[in-house]
């Protein structure tokens, strides 16, 4: 799996074509609603840190190095590689 907004967008997508699928059977619906709830959840956290970390951008562009103290993640690399 990719780890790019538009890899979501596609996930989000295909559960709503899994959730428009006719011939799926009222528990199969259920299923797949379930799923796209926890889809939805997860993609509301991403977005969020999408967010946060466009908000500590914004911050460095206007404030520059003078901020990173308090920003620490700014400009790091993953400590996961």
């Amino acid at each position: 799996m990719k780890n790019k907004l538009s890899n979501l967008n596609d996930h989000l997508f295909s559960a709503l074509e899994r959730l428009n699928d006719d011939e799926l059977t009222s528990e199969q619906i259920e299923t797949e609603a379930k799923r796209a709830e926890a889809i939805v959840a997860i993609a509301d956290q991403i977005t969020e840190n999408g967010k946060l970390r466009l908000s500590a951008a914004k911050l460095f562009a206007e404030h520059g190095a003078v901020i990173l103290p308090h920003l620490p993640q700014i400009g790091k690399a993953n400590d996961d590689g």
